[in-house]
């Protein structure tokens, strides 16, 4: 069985490289280093998250990478409310860019729906300002 992923809105973020520098702050690492998304809600398909599942990240109206999942930890917040902190690779994997609507907290994304990955050699190379590059996956150039 194919692994299940989330889809989330990286708000904030302008670009994956503005996802990529958050991250490297202390703010999105846990105690071991990890970067994590603490969320309100716990994920009730845990098992098949953690089967191999990743978590896609849309910046500016598009899908344009993900991060594999690692664990989920529990967490209690100042205000004494449990959470789960998504804890991942720190690995961050372009994919082919794919529009997606503004949508509020996590979705589950069947692998089916997940948009691919960016071949290796093209994991590097300059990427298209977002409106572009989102006007081009709206007509679907990849």
């Amino acid at each position: 069985m194919a692994p299940l992923h989330l889809i989330k809105l990286s708000a904030g973020s302008d670009s994956v490289e503005s996802l990529t520098a958050w991250q490297a702050g202390a703010r999105a690492k846990g105690p071991d280093g990890l970067p994590r998304h603490v969320t309100r809600m716990w994920p009730k398909r845990a098992a098949d998250l953690l089967d191999g599942g990743s978590i896609y990240w849309v910046v500016k109206g598009l899908v344009q990478c993900r991060q594999r999942i690692r664990r989920l930890d529990e967490v209690t917040g100042g205000d004494g409310i449990r959470r789960c902190a998504i804890v991942l690779d720190p690995e961050i994997v372009r994919t082919v860019n794919a529009p997606r609507r503004p949508f509020q907290g996590w979705r589950y994304l069947k692998p089916q729906d997940a948009p691919a990955d960016l071949p290796r050699h093209r994991q590097e190379e300059d990427h298209l300002p977002p409106e572009l590059s989102a006007a081009l996956a709206e007509i679907g150039v990849v």
